[in-house]
């Protein structure tokens, strides 16, 4: 039976996501403390959660970073606000998708299906059976978050990781910006074009912190690749 972790602090709308879920097979427990979120999610191991931005004291965005310092399962926002600039910022703080309220109770069991799928299922990705991944001495750690090239590490947000992922399965060939946007985001359609190419240069930054400058490369018109020459300029 999956195990799921509800972060809101609406106890009618908690109610009733618990009442849908466990009509589904799903176990639920709902936040009983906001100062132990964190303590509380490790206590109970979920394989999902269910989390809102607007909590006391710390906010969602605080909460996700803190459960992924402790795991990669999947978490999935649901808020009533709707602003793109939220839905990239829990993204970027380790969401793997965004719901905005109010939310039909049968799409938000889809997603969690899609994303239980995804992590624990027939659609499992490479990352959650390989949680080190090495290409020319570069090697991603998607448990801790890192990047490792000679004695010397970068750390990555969530999604950096999950892109880094991608392109190192890939490694010499041209991964597309609509493969990358579709391994990183389930739902495309709140993501600005723009998005992408912020993140491809933070990872250029954080390559070069390892003393790779020309790794990542740009494909015009196709999309990125990762060539694991590390001396080859772009």
């Amino acid at each position: 039976m999956f195990k799921l972790f509800i972060v809101e602090d609406d106890q009618h709308l908690v109610r009733l996501l618990e009442d849908h879920l466990q009509k589904f097979g799903y176990e639920t427990r709902a936040v009983q403390d906001f100062d132990t979120v964190k303590q509380q999610f490790e206590q109970y191991s979920p394989h999902l959660v269910l989390m809102d931005v607007n909590l006391p004291r710390f906010d969602g965005y605080y909460w996700c970073r803190q459960i992924r310092s402790l795991s990669t399962c999947p978490i999935l926002f649901i808020s009533a606000r709707e602003s793109k600039m939220d839905q990239v910022m829990a993204l970027e703080n380790g969401a793997d998708d965004y719901m905005t309220k109010p939310f039909d109770y049968e799409i938000v069991t889809a997603k969690i299906n899609s994303q239980l799928r995804r992590a624990y299922g027939s659609y499992a990705s490479a990352q959650t059976d390989n949680r080190l991944l090495e290409v020319g001495g570069l090697t991603l750690d998607s448990e801790r978050l890192q990047l490792n090239y000679q004695s010397q590490s970068v750390e990555l947000s969530f999604t950096e990781m999950k892109m880094m992922n991608e392109l190192m399965k890939r490694s010499s060939l041209v991964v597309s910006r609509d493969r990358l946007l579709e391994t990183i985001w389930d739902d495309q359609a709140f993501v600005d074009d723009n998005t992408l190419n912020v993140y491809m240069t933070r990872m250029r930054k954080k390559l070069a912190q390892l003393g790779i400058e020309h790794g990542l490369q740009t494909i015009r018109g196709q999309g990125y690749r990762l060539n694991p020459d590390w001396g080859l300029p772009q």
